[in-house]
């Protein structure tokens, strides 16, 4: 028997890496509803009550980011700068330029926008062919954030975290080893009544009650008190959440993230392509699990090389599956820009719970492969 334990983690929204992220991706989005063609790398840093953006833009928009920044900080939750944030008084500093005319060189002609490697994963432990333990964790953050903004649990603030381990037999999730929650909170709420609100409103709604038994661990707020929290409590930087965006550690990343940028960017548009063909594997049979890898260099067409692994569970050689994927797909940045219609404002969709396995999103579509 084939033993052994795995754990992912999640953030809510409100934390200060997320925080970061989803402002980058609502100033993708903006450019993009006013143009398409928009060439968009944009970095936030979140410190204290202060917020600076930087990056490259390169578009036709119109577009007030002092205005677009404070609204999505108090979308999230953020007004009171004594305990994380204030989107009324928090002091924010632009820092824009345009596009390198080096890297536009190869991108207008359509090439990759960088060199790189993406990694592509599926696995059909779970509904949305996602790694189990991550799959939970994202359940289980996006509840936190659910029962604070419909005021269920009035006391809990922006920033959160969670972590699942699961316990694997032969390969299968057989149960839950430990639920780990940490959510800030105001300061008048008791840890009493914080844990038993967290257990009976968030882990007994999310956690399916046949993958927990007597000796499940769970800790909710360890160190006790979360009171400062946000971008007070810890800087927050774009890019910085990458394994909680893609398959929480149980598949391998090539080190590119994907808040900020347009589809030019192979680090995003190529990840997301390989996450639909690695799910389509699976989900035609092909195989139970699925990780693809793909290579490129700035400027060029197409991919250097691409690998598959389907980890014994496919009865075709990864020769005869890379046959099959050269010709069902274009893996070049203008054919997976196509592919998957990718010059929309749909980013700030991915932003928060994962970039992957959410049905609306144009790469979790599953199509038939002969």
């Amino acid at each position: 028997m084939n033993k052994y334990y795995f754990t992912s983690e999640s953030v809510t929204e409100g934390h200060p890496d997320k925080l970061c992220d989803t402002i980058s991706d609502c100033i993708l989005d903006e450019c993009l509803k006013q143009d398409k063609n928009s060439r968009v790398a944009v970095e936030t840093f979140a410190s204290g009550n202060e917020i600076t953006i930087a990056g490259q833009i390169t578009s036709k928009v119109e577009m007030d980011i002092d205005k677009l920044v404070r609204k999505t900080i108090k979308e999230i939750g953020y007004d009171d700068e004594k305990t994380g944030m204030d989107y009324r008084t928090c002091k924010i500093h632009i820092n824009i330029t345009k596009q390198s005319p080096d890297i536009a060189l190869g991108v207008d002609v359509g090439g990759a926008g960088d060199q790189g490697i993406m990694f592509g994963y599926a696995s059909d432990e779970t509904p949305n062919y996602m790694p189990y333990a991550i799959y939970m964790a994202h359940k289980l953050s996006k509840k936190l954030t659910e029962v604070r903004k419909n005021n269920e649990i009035s006391y809990l603030k922006p920033d959160g975290k969670t972590q699942v381990t699961v316990e694997y037999e032969n390969d299968k999730p057989k149960r839950i080893e430990t639920i780990l929650i940490s959510t800030q909170h105001k300061e008048e709420v008791s840890q009493e009544t914080l844990k038993k609100d967290i257990k009976e409103k968030i882990i007994a709604k999310v956690i399916p009650q046949n993958m927990i038994d007597e000796k499940t661990k769970i800790y909710i707020n360890p160190t006790g008190r979360f009171v400062i929290g946000g971008p007070l409590g810890d800087t927050g930087l774009t890019g910085r959440k990458i394994i909680v965006d893609t398959y929480g550690g149980y598949s391998k990343h090539g080190g590119g993230a994907f808040s900020g940028k347009d589809a030019s960017k192979v680090d995003r548009s190529a990840t997301y392509m390989l996450r639909h063909v690695a799910k389509n594997i699976v989900a035609n049979g092909l195989a139970k699990k699925c990780e693809i890898q793909i290579s490129y260099a700035i400027g060029m067409k197409e991919p250097l090389s691409i690998n598959i692994n389907t980890f014994g569970t496919s009865n075709k050689s990864e020769e005869e599956l890379i046959d099959i994927i050269k010709e069902k797909f274009d893996l070049t940045p203008d054919g997976i820009i196509k592919y998957l219609d990718l010059k929309r404002p749909i980013y700030s969709e991915t932003t928060n719970y994962g970039h992957f396995g959410k049905d609306n999103l144009p790469w979790e579509k599953i199509i038939k492969i002969k």
